[in-house]
């Protein structure tokens, strides 16, 4: 069968029987000065910052970065104890939206309800010319908040906890907002600027389809985004050129028969060898019909079968999965894998269903926007603060905005300085050194500035 072209239909079912659907288009549920970034509990002393090559017209960025920090500070936090699920971001979303109108902003809520979309355009700016866009996500995760009961500001909220990050994403962002709509006021601004809070990040394929059918990537020229990385020390940002990234997917394979006696396994299907069958060849065979250089990885995470031990049972479950390092290797598995299923059901005399849900591409860095970002880091922090970063086989949905222009992910350093103890994201303990969000800030607010030397 044929699958749709991306982002298309994100569903894709492949079933042995011949009434069955074959594709389901639902989507898926000035000069040199020496200076600290400051937080509520603690200071990060930072490089002297490079002279500024742009003309601000005498707008100081690093003192406006520095005024609104007390400020979104208390914003992150907030938004930590008051964490929301992917589409349910209402009281985020109604938050950020009263701030960035209260400095005369005109956000509009996307069709879904959640989310933002806010443009800020410089009088006099040239005619049409390109957005240069900056997303955040705005969703927590199913996690229980495993934080000390000392902090003042775990989650609220049973079962729910930022604990990926999206809460600093997302207070940069407003931060942002907060800054550039003082430079066009000063006439600062070179140039639009989109700024997008994206709802559902967290849910496959992600909400960055919803933006991008609401038209958030019209007229955009260029996009960036950040994500927090506890293995970076925070002042620090990691880059990659290329995929930085990898594609995610999801499926589910059903394989049904008439159950039976096992005494007389020969008589009907035994489903259990089968999907112990499909479980232990399916990874491996995969491999070798796909190009290793792909790095294609299939790994289950449920398997469900039978209630007795003399029962053949007549349905048997299992799910996982699919990531790959390359963009090919993400448009060839789905067809790869169901041939494969059919080759083994069919060994074993059973009907079979293989739900393949598109998740997101890899996220590929285009080199010219990763070039950017890395200059406006050093006019940011100073030099030497970039480093090389390896790619991640997780999954971010950004890689939708990229699908269709430039632009590039750059991971923020988020850990203490000094801090050796192991940190990860989706961790229920996770948290973050706050200077980042100054950092962060400071770094989009140099590449908006920048965006016309």
């Amino acid at each position: 069968m044929s699958y749709p072209p991306v982002p298309g239909p994100c569903a894709v079912r492949a079933t042995s029987a011949p009434s069955g659907p074959a594709i389901s288009g639902d989507p898926l549920p000035g000069g040199p000065v020496g200076r600290s970034l400051v937080g509520v509990s603690h200071t990060v002393d930072l490089p002297p910052v490079p002279p500024v090559p742009f003309d601000r017209g005498g707008f100081d960025l690093a003192a406006r970065v520095l005024a609104h920090l007390p400020e979104l500070v208390e914003v992150r936090r907030d938004l930590h104890m008051h964490p929301e699920l992917g589409r349910q971001e209402v009281r985020t979303t109604e938050l950020l939206k009263a701030r960035l109108e209260q400095v005369g902003l005109a956000p509009r809520v996307p069709s879904g309800g959640t989310g933002l979309i806010c443009d800020i355009i410089p009088e006099g700016g040239p005619e049409g010319a390109p957005l240069t866009a900056f997303r955040a996500d705005l969703d927590a995760l199913p996690i229980e908040d495993a934080k000390p009961a000392g902090v003042p500001y775990r989650s609220t909220v049973p079962g729910q906890a930022h604990a990926c990050g999206h809460d600093v994403h997302t207070t940069v962002l407003l931060g942002l907002g907060l800054v550039l709509a003082e430079a066009a006021a000063a006439g600062a601004l070179p140039g639009p600027v989109r700024l997008l809070f994206q709802p559902a990040e967290e849910i496959m394929p992600g909400g960055a389809l919803d933006l991008i059918a609401d038209g958030a990537l019209d007229g955009v020229g260029r996009i960036y985004a950040l994500h927090c990385d506890p293995k970076l020390e925070v002042g620090r940002i990691g880059l990659k050129v290329g995929a930085i990234t990898s594609a995610c997917d999801r499926l589910l394979l059903s394989l049904d028969g008439p159950g039976g006696h096992t005494a007389r396994p020969h008589l009907t299907t035994d489903l259990v060898t089968a999907i112990a069958r499909m479980a232990v060849d399916l990874p491996a065979v995969l491999g070798r019909r796909m190009d290793p250089r792909w790095g294609v990885s299939l790994v289950w995470g449920r398997i469900a079968s039978g209630s007795a031990a003399n029962a053949i049972p007549q349905h048997a479950e299992l799910e996982g999965t699919v990531r790959c390092l390359e963009l090919a290797g993400w448009r060839e598995a789905p067809g790869a894998l169901e041939e494969l299923v059919a080759q083994i059901a069919e060994t074993h005399r059973a009907k079979w269903v293989l739900d393949y849900h598109r998740g997101v591409p890899p996220v590929v860095n285009e080199a010219e926007s990763v070039r950017l970002i890395a200059e406006a880091m050093e006019r940011n922090v100073g030099p030497e603060r970039v480093d090389g970063t390896e790619q991640s086989l997780g999954g971010e949905d950004f890689s939708w905005y990229l699908e269709q222009v430039p632009g590039a992910l750059a991971r923020l350093g988020v850990r203490p300085v000094g801090d050796t103890s192991p940190r990860d994201l989706h961790q229920g303990t996770f948290d973050v050194d706050e200077d980042a969000i100054g950092v962060g800030l400071g770094l989009f607010a140099e590449l908006a500035l920048g965006a016309t030397p």
